[in-house]
């Protein structure tokens, strides 16, 4: 029988690179000729992706299945928290909304689904050379440790020789490793084979002294010191360093994207990076808009309370009053919900609230359902002929009134009939749509962005961009190839090839 390799990267704490190294190592196996799959038992993001079966699951796992060049699927990540406030998360099993639970509620039910990970995660290793599988958060959170599924939990489960993850960068670096050590168990120490420092600027010769010192106090190897690089490759998490959106501010085209409190799928504006030509930053509710070309809403997963806010803030006024001025408006998702004229919940399907007022922009009205809609969706849009294809992620549905016209004629990939999505207004300055990934698509998003020049009286540009999925694989190989010049990746191998007895 073969006998399927595994490793596990954890980590000192929350972003300090596990996903990126996951993503790494899955693609540098998987140039090696290995069929890898990633793993990562419970995700906790509102960063999440639909499947081509239809179901929900965490970014960083498509991203590290995509490295892998494997098809994503919800079993990489069997369970998905998605946070609808601050004490409460949707909770997503096997790809599927299960219910929506309190931190308290959630920690009591999490012990019934140790034996459903087990299950999940050695039926994808049967169909693996080699399982990468990523942490999260800390393996040394003490109040949590009991039931733990995801860490040393996880570990355990799967046999995996773990490598431990610190962020030299936000500082601390060997007290962080030096301390998750020293919180483990005994057992718990013994499956750690190596420590990788992430996130390095300076001289290597001077940090080596530390490298030896650190490893006479944890009697662990350092296994490699990865400098920091930029790569524009997504983001997962409820951390994001919002800062690195506005990195181009001599491009012609402002647009400002509303940083919404419950802000979701933040990853439909990475795309908007490698337009040259576009100068890309995120705005606070109560920051001062400024004078945007364009102006985008995305998708939130509290559509009313959001709006309520937009509104409370009086940031919801000057969107209104910058279009009025001349600003392009798209809405995506939550945002696209944001931009009609009314929101209605009679259900109360998201909020305790039987609707509110939206911003009056396009002339459509959104009512929740029980029912979510999750499915993967291509066709082409209405304005500028463009094929597009995304994905679908939303409660409620929205219908549209005398003066919106649809803006996207699509098809779901699960067999789905063809159907209108979105809306433009008459004039052709609002636009909105239920298709996350529509930036992706470089056809239609250098049409938009044209449109929004012709309106400033600027010369259209040819588009000489790569759709965004062409771009990522490009990223990926680079990836690989710093981490591999970095990482004793043949050290890694003998790891994975001794397992737990190393």
């Amino acid at each position: 029988m073969k006998k399927t390799k595994s490793i596990m990267v954890q980590g000192t704490g929350s972003s300090v690179g596990k996903s990126l190294l996951c993503t790494a190592l899955c693609r540098i196996f998987a140039q090696d000729g290995y069929r890898v799959n990633p793993f990562k038992s419970q995700n906790m993001s509102n960063n999440s992706y639909i499947t081509a079966e239809g179901h929900e699951m965490g970014r960083a796992q498509v991203m590290q299945a995509e490295a892998a060049r494997q098809v994503p699927r919800a079993v990489m990540n069997p369970i998905l928290l998605k946070p609808s406030s601050d004490q409460k998360s949707q909770v997503v099993i096997k790809g599927k909304v299960l219910d929506t639970m309190g931190a308290g509620e959630y920690f009591d039910y999490k012990v019934h689904l140790k034996d459903m990970i087990r299950e999940i995660y050695y039926d994808l290793a049967a169909e693996s050379d080699i399982m990468v599988i990523e942490g999260a958060g800390s393996p040394v959170e003490i109040n949590l440790k009991q039931d733990d599924l995801v860490n040393m939990g996880m570990a355990k489960i799967a046999r995996a020789p773990v490598v431990l993850a610190g962020d030299i960068d936000r500082g601390g670096v060997f007290a962080s490793l030096a301390g998750t050590m020293l919180l483990l168990d005994d057992d718990e120490k013994r499956m750690v084979k190596g420590v990788v420092i992430n996130k390095f600027r300076g001289s290597l010769d001077i940090l080596k002294p530390g490298l030896v010192m650190l490893e006479d106090i944890i009697h662990v190897p350092v296994l490699g010191v990865v400098p920091y690089f930029h790569l524009n490759l997504e983001d997962e998490d409820s951390v994001t360093d919002w800062s690195k959106f506005s990195d181009r501010p001599q491009g012609e085209i402002n647009i400002a994207i509303i940083k919404l409190p419950h802000i979701s799928n933040f990853t439909d504006f990475n795309p908007l990076k490698l337009y040259e030509d576009v100068n890309l930053r995120f705005v606070d509710l109560e920051e001062d808009l400024g004078n945007p070309d364009i102006i985008i809403i995305p998708g939130t997963k509290s559509t009313i309370s959001d709006m309520e806010l937009l509104k409370r803030t009086g940031m919801g006024e000057k969107i209104i009053s910058r279009h009025q001025k001349g600003s392009f408006v798209f809405g995506i998702c939550g945002g696209y919900q944001i931009i009609g004229r009314e929101i209605s919940d009679p259900d109360h399907v998201e909020s305790s609230k039987d609707g509110t007022a939206g911003l009056g922009l396009i002339q459509a009205v959104t009512t929740f359902k029980g029912t979510k809609t999750t499915t993967l969706a291509e066709g082409e849009d209405q304005v500028f002929h463009s094929r597009v294809k995304g994905y679908e992620i939303h409660m409620g549905e929205t219908v549209l009134e005398e003066g919106a016209f649809s803006l996207l004629k699509i098809r779901s990939q699960q067999g789905g009939r063809e159907k209108m999505d979105g809306a433009v207004s008459e004039d052709g300055t609002v636009f909105g749509t239920y298709l996350h990934g529509i930036f992706d698509n470089s056809s239609f998003t250098r049409n938009f962005i044209n449109r929004v020049r012709k309106a400033k009286n600027l010369p259209p540009l040819p588009n000489t961009i790569p759709d965004y999925w062409q771009y990522k694989d490009e990223q990926y190989d680079k990836l690989a190839d710093v981490v591999r010049e970095n990482l004793d990746i043949d050290k890694i191998y003998r790891i994975m090839e001794a397992g737990l007895n190393g």
